[in-house]
Protein backbone atom coordinates (compact mmCIF):
# COMPACT_ATOMS: atom_id res chain seq x y z
CA UNK A 1 0.00 0.00 0.00
CA UNK A 2 2.84 2.39 0.80
CA UNK A 3 4.23 1.96 -2.71
CA UNK A 4 0.88 2.88 -4.24
CA UNK A 5 0.57 5.96 -2.05
CA UNK A 6 4.12 6.95 -2.94
CA UNK A 7 3.39 6.75 -6.66
CA UNK A 8 0.30 8.88 -6.23
CA UNK A 9 2.16 11.55 -4.31
CA UNK A 10 5.07 11.54 -6.75
CA UNK A 11 2.80 11.90 -9.73
CA UNK A 12 0.80 14.64 -8.05
CA UNK A 13 3.99 16.62 -7.55
CA UNK A 14 5.08 15.96 -11.12
CA UNK A 15 1.73 17.08 -12.48
CA UNK A 16 2.00 20.25 -10.46
CA UNK A 17 5.48 21.03 -11.76
CA UNK A 18 4.55 20.18 -15.33
CA UNK A 19 1.32 22.19 -15.23
CA UNK A 20 1.32 24.87 -17.87
CA UNK A 21 4.36 23.52 -19.71
CA UNK A 22 2.55 23.79 -23.02
CA UNK A 23 2.11 27.49 -22.46
CA UNK A 24 5.88 28.10 -22.22
CA UNK A 25 7.73 29.40 -25.26
CA UNK A 26 11.10 27.64 -24.87
CA UNK A 27 13.72 26.26 -27.21
CA UNK A 28 16.55 23.74 -27.00
CA UNK A 29 17.27 20.12 -27.81
CA UNK A 30 15.51 18.66 -24.76
CA UNK A 31 12.43 20.81 -25.13
CA UNK A 32 12.22 19.99 -28.82
CA UNK A 33 12.35 16.31 -27.91
CA UNK A 34 9.59 16.86 -25.38
CA UNK A 35 7.42 18.96 -27.67
CA UNK A 36 4.04 17.35 -27.62
CA UNK A 37 1.49 20.07 -27.00
CA UNK A 38 -1.88 19.43 -28.60
CA UNK A 39 -5.53 20.33 -28.16
CA UNK A 40 -8.12 17.74 -27.22
CA UNK A 41 -10.94 17.44 -29.78
CA UNK A 42 -14.33 18.96 -28.88
CA UNK A 43 -13.25 20.33 -25.49
CA UNK A 44 -10.11 22.10 -26.73
CA UNK A 45 -8.28 21.27 -23.50
CA UNK A 46 -4.51 21.65 -23.73
CA UNK A 47 -2.64 18.33 -23.61
CA UNK A 48 1.01 17.39 -23.34
CA UNK A 49 1.86 13.98 -24.85
CA UNK A 50 5.41 12.91 -25.62
CA UNK A 51 5.90 12.39 -29.39
CA UNK A 52 7.50 9.00 -28.59
CA UNK A 53 4.04 7.78 -27.69
CA UNK A 54 2.47 7.45 -31.12
CA UNK A 55 -1.10 6.23 -31.19
CA UNK A 56 0.04 3.05 -32.93
CA UNK A 57 2.56 2.28 -30.21
CA UNK A 58 0.01 3.12 -27.54
CA UNK A 59 -2.47 0.65 -29.05
CA UNK A 60 0.19 -2.08 -29.14
CA UNK A 61 0.92 -1.54 -25.47
CA UNK A 62 -2.80 -1.48 -24.68
CA UNK A 63 -3.31 -4.86 -26.36
CA UNK A 64 -0.37 -6.40 -24.49
CA UNK A 65 -1.57 -4.99 -21.18
CA UNK A 66 -5.13 -6.19 -21.80
CA UNK A 67 -3.93 -9.72 -22.51
CA UNK A 68 -1.91 -9.58 -19.30
CA UNK A 69 -5.00 -8.62 -17.26
CA UNK A 70 -7.11 -11.40 -18.77
CA UNK A 71 -4.45 -13.95 -17.88
CA UNK A 72 -4.65 -13.01 -14.21
CA UNK A 73 -8.39 -12.62 -13.60
CA UNK A 74 -11.26 -15.12 -14.03
CA UNK A 75 -13.77 -14.22 -16.72
CA UNK A 76 -17.51 -14.33 -16.14
CA UNK A 77 -19.33 -17.20 -17.82
CA UNK A 78 -22.77 -15.63 -17.39
CA UNK A 79 -24.17 -15.34 -20.96
CA UNK A 80 -26.67 -12.63 -20.01
CA UNK A 81 -24.08 -10.30 -18.52
CA UNK A 82 -21.57 -10.92 -21.29
CA UNK A 83 -24.16 -10.27 -23.99
CA UNK A 84 -25.27 -7.06 -22.29
CA UNK A 85 -21.73 -5.67 -21.90
CA UNK A 86 -20.97 -6.53 -25.51
CA UNK A 87 -24.22 -4.97 -26.74
CA UNK A 88 -23.62 -1.69 -24.90
CA UNK A 89 -19.98 -1.72 -25.88
CA UNK A 90 -20.66 -2.13 -29.57
CA UNK A 91 -23.09 0.78 -29.51
CA UNK A 92 -20.63 3.02 -27.65
CA UNK A 93 -17.87 1.92 -30.05
CA UNK A 94 -19.99 2.91 -33.03
CA UNK A 95 -20.58 6.33 -31.48
CA UNK A 96 -16.88 6.70 -30.74
CA UNK A 97 -16.10 6.26 -34.45
CA UNK A 98 -12.48 5.20 -33.96
CA UNK A 99 -11.68 2.90 -36.93
CA UNK A 100 -8.15 2.21 -35.70
CA UNK A 101 -9.49 0.58 -32.52
CA UNK A 102 -10.08 -3.18 -32.51
CA UNK A 103 -12.77 -3.34 -29.87
CA UNK A 104 -13.00 -6.15 -27.33
CA UNK A 105 -15.28 -6.43 -24.30
CA UNK A 106 -14.66 -8.68 -21.31
CA UNK A 107 -16.43 -9.24 -18.00
CA UNK A 108 -14.17 -10.15 -15.09
CA UNK A 109 -15.77 -12.22 -12.35
CA UNK A 110 -14.95 -10.42 -9.13
CA UNK A 111 -17.85 -9.04 -7.11
CA UNK A 112 -15.52 -7.25 -4.68
CA UNK A 113 -13.90 -5.00 -7.28
CA UNK A 114 -16.00 -1.97 -8.24
CA UNK A 115 -14.18 -0.93 -11.39
CA UNK A 116 -14.08 -0.85 -15.18
CA UNK A 117 -11.51 0.31 -17.70
CA UNK A 118 -10.78 0.86 -21.37
CA UNK A 119 -7.19 0.45 -22.55
CA UNK A 120 -5.82 1.96 -25.79
CA UNK A 121 -7.06 0.17 -28.86
CA UNK A 122 -10.57 -0.30 -27.46
CA UNK A 123 -9.86 -3.04 -24.93
CA UNK A 124 -12.69 -2.82 -22.38
CA UNK A 125 -13.29 -4.77 -19.19
CA UNK A 126 -15.96 -4.57 -16.50
CA UNK A 127 -15.56 -6.18 -13.09
CA UNK A 128 -18.84 -7.73 -11.92
CA UNK A 129 -18.59 -5.70 -8.71
CA UNK A 130 -19.62 -2.53 -10.52
CA UNK A 131 -22.75 -4.10 -12.01
CA UNK A 132 -24.63 -3.82 -8.72
CA UNK A 133 -24.40 -0.05 -9.23
CA UNK A 134 -24.95 0.16 -12.99
CA UNK A 135 -28.10 -2.05 -12.74
CA UNK A 136 -29.35 -1.13 -16.22
CA UNK A 137 -27.86 -0.86 -19.69
CA UNK A 138 -27.99 2.92 -19.37
CA UNK A 139 -25.91 2.61 -16.20
CA UNK A 140 -23.39 0.45 -18.04
CA UNK A 141 -23.38 2.99 -20.90
CA UNK A 142 -22.58 5.75 -18.39
CA UNK A 143 -19.48 3.89 -17.20
CA UNK A 144 -18.57 2.68 -20.70
CA UNK A 145 -18.74 6.16 -22.21
CA UNK A 146 -16.60 7.56 -19.40
CA UNK A 147 -13.91 4.88 -19.65
CA UNK A 148 -13.84 4.86 -23.45
CA UNK A 149 -13.24 8.61 -23.37
CA UNK A 150 -10.11 8.08 -21.29
CA UNK A 151 -8.74 5.93 -24.13
CA UNK A 152 -10.02 8.10 -26.98
CA UNK A 153 -8.51 11.22 -25.44
CA UNK A 154 -5.28 9.43 -24.52
CA UNK A 155 -5.50 10.39 -20.87
CA UNK A 156 -3.19 7.59 -19.76
CA UNK A 157 -0.21 8.55 -21.89
CA UNK A 158 -0.89 12.17 -21.12
CA UNK A 159 -0.45 11.33 -17.45
CA UNK A 160 2.75 9.41 -18.11
CA UNK A 161 4.08 12.21 -20.33
CA UNK A 162 3.46 14.88 -17.71
CA UNK A 163 5.17 12.78 -15.09
CA UNK A 164 8.21 12.18 -17.30
CA UNK A 165 10.16 15.18 -16.11
CA UNK A 166 10.13 14.10 -12.46
CA UNK A 167 9.70 10.33 -12.42
CA UNK A 168 12.85 8.51 -13.42
CA UNK A 169 11.17 5.14 -13.25
CA UNK A 170 8.51 6.22 -15.68
CA UNK A 171 11.18 7.72 -17.93
CA UNK A 172 12.80 4.29 -18.10
CA UNK A 173 9.50 2.75 -19.10
CA UNK A 174 9.03 5.39 -21.79
CA UNK A 175 12.50 4.68 -23.17
CA UNK A 176 11.60 1.01 -23.45
CA UNK A 177 8.31 1.86 -25.13
CA UNK A 178 10.06 4.16 -27.61
CA UNK A 179 12.48 1.42 -28.69
CA UNK A 180 9.72 -1.10 -29.19
CA UNK A 181 10.74 -3.30 -26.28
CA UNK A 182 7.73 -4.57 -24.37
CA UNK A 183 8.55 -5.66 -20.84
CA UNK A 184 6.53 -6.11 -17.65
CA UNK A 185 7.52 -2.65 -16.35
CA UNK A 186 6.11 -0.96 -19.45
CA UNK A 187 2.89 -2.98 -19.33
CA UNK A 188 2.46 -2.20 -15.64
CA UNK A 189 2.93 1.50 -16.40
CA UNK A 190 0.18 1.37 -19.02
CA UNK A 191 -2.15 -0.50 -16.68
CA UNK A 192 -1.57 1.98 -13.86
CA UNK A 193 -2.09 4.90 -16.22
CA UNK A 194 -5.54 3.60 -17.17
CA UNK A 195 -6.64 2.73 -13.64
CA UNK A 196 -5.92 -1.01 -13.52
CA UNK A 197 -4.21 -2.72 -10.56
CA UNK A 198 -2.79 0.50 -9.13
CA UNK A 199 -3.85 4.12 -9.17
CA UNK A 200 -1.95 6.96 -10.76
CA UNK A 201 -4.84 9.38 -10.55
CA UNK A 202 -6.42 11.06 -13.51
CA UNK A 203 -6.57 14.75 -12.75
CA UNK A 204 -9.86 16.56 -12.32
CA UNK A 205 -9.83 18.12 -15.79
CA UNK A 206 -9.42 14.68 -17.37
CA UNK A 207 -12.20 13.25 -15.22
CA UNK A 208 -14.54 16.09 -16.14
CA UNK A 209 -13.63 15.63 -19.79
CA UNK A 210 -14.44 11.91 -19.54
CA UNK A 211 -17.80 12.75 -17.97
CA UNK A 212 -18.61 15.38 -20.59
CA UNK A 213 -17.63 13.36 -23.67
CA UNK A 214 -18.92 10.13 -22.12
CA UNK A 215 -22.35 11.71 -21.72
CA UNK A 216 -22.36 12.59 -25.41
CA UNK A 217 -21.21 9.09 -26.41
CA UNK A 218 -23.98 7.38 -24.44
CA UNK A 219 -26.54 9.72 -26.00
CA UNK A 220 -25.26 8.99 -29.52
CA UNK A 221 -25.38 5.29 -28.68
CA UNK A 222 -29.08 5.53 -27.85
CA UNK A 223 -28.98 5.78 -24.05
CA UNK A 224 -30.77 8.61 -22.28
CA UNK A 225 -28.06 10.85 -20.74
CA UNK A 226 -30.45 11.69 -17.88
CA UNK A 227 -29.72 8.17 -16.59
CA UNK A 228 -26.11 9.11 -15.78
CA UNK A 229 -27.17 11.00 -12.65
CA UNK A 230 -28.97 7.92 -11.31
CA UNK A 231 -25.84 5.82 -11.69
CA UNK A 232 -23.68 8.30 -9.76
CA UNK A 233 -26.32 8.54 -7.05
CA UNK A 234 -26.18 4.76 -6.67
CA UNK A 235 -22.39 4.86 -6.57
CA UNK A 236 -22.48 7.44 -3.79
CA UNK A 237 -25.17 5.61 -1.82
CA UNK A 238 -27.06 8.88 -1.50
CA UNK A 239 -29.95 10.54 -3.22
CA UNK A 240 -29.14 13.76 -5.07
CA UNK A 241 -30.37 16.17 -2.39
CA UNK A 242 -28.35 14.58 0.42
CA UNK A 243 -24.98 14.13 -1.28
CA UNK A 244 -22.36 16.09 0.64
CA UNK A 245 -24.80 16.97 3.41
CA UNK A 246 -26.39 14.32 5.62
CA UNK A 247 -25.16 11.38 3.61
CA UNK A 248 -21.52 10.60 2.92
CA UNK A 249 -19.01 7.75 2.79
CA UNK A 250 -16.01 7.27 5.02
CA UNK A 251 -12.84 7.86 2.98
CA UNK A 252 -11.59 4.33 3.61
CA UNK A 253 -14.69 2.87 2.02
CA UNK A 254 -14.47 4.69 -1.31
CA UNK A 255 -14.28 2.18 -4.20
CA UNK A 256 -11.18 2.36 -6.40
CA UNK A 257 -13.37 3.51 -9.30
CA UNK A 258 -14.14 6.71 -7.34
CA UNK A 259 -10.92 7.20 -5.43
CA UNK A 260 -9.49 9.88 -7.71
CA UNK A 261 -12.71 11.26 -9.11
CA UNK A 262 -14.44 14.56 -8.37
CA UNK A 263 -16.94 14.64 -5.53
CA UNK A 264 -20.34 13.18 -6.35
CA UNK A 265 -21.95 16.56 -5.74
CA UNK A 266 -19.66 18.28 -8.24
CA UNK A 267 -19.99 15.50 -10.79
CA UNK A 268 -23.78 15.35 -10.62
CA UNK A 269 -24.08 19.12 -10.81
CA UNK A 270 -21.92 19.09 -13.95
CA UNK A 271 -23.84 16.21 -15.52
CA UNK A 272 -27.13 18.00 -14.93
CA UNK A 273 -25.67 21.11 -16.57
CA UNK A 274 -24.37 19.16 -19.58
CA UNK A 275 -27.40 16.92 -20.14
CA UNK A 276 -29.43 19.40 -22.26
CA UNK A 277 -26.51 19.67 -24.68
CA UNK A 278 -26.02 15.89 -24.71
CA UNK A 279 -29.71 15.43 -25.52
CA UNK A 280 -29.06 17.08 -28.89
CA UNK A 281 -27.10 13.93 -29.76
CA UNK A 282 -29.61 11.49 -28.29
CA UNK A 283 -30.59 8.82 -30.77
CA UNK A 284 -33.16 6.66 -28.94
CA UNK A 285 -33.64 3.07 -30.15
CA UNK A 286 -36.82 2.22 -31.99
CA UNK A 287 -37.93 -0.52 -29.59
CA UNK A 288 -38.61 -0.45 -25.85
CA UNK A 289 -35.61 -0.15 -23.54
CA UNK A 290 -34.14 -3.49 -22.41
CA UNK A 291 -35.05 -4.70 -18.95
CA UNK A 292 -32.66 -4.45 -16.03
CA UNK A 293 -30.57 -7.46 -15.19
CA UNK A 294 -32.14 -9.86 -12.70
CA UNK A 295 -30.90 -9.34 -9.12
CA UNK A 296 -29.05 -12.68 -9.05
CA UNK A 297 -26.89 -11.53 -11.97
CA UNK A 298 -25.55 -8.44 -10.25
CA UNK A 299 -25.23 -9.50 -6.63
Amino acid sequence: MDAVIGRREALARALGLAKGICGLSLTGGLLEALSGCTRAPVTGREQFILPNFTEERERELGIEAYRDVLRHYPLSTDPTINAMIRRVGERIAEAANKPSFEWEFAVIQDDKIVNAFCLPGGKVAFFTGILKHTQTEAGVATVMGHEVTHALYRHGVERISRSYLEMIAQAGALAGAATGAVNPAVLQGVLMAYGVNASLPFNRSQESEADYIGLRLMAQAGYDPHEAVGFWERMSGCSREYIGKLCFRAGAGVPEFLSTHPSEETRIRNLEKWTPEAMKYYNPPAGPPPAALPPKAVG
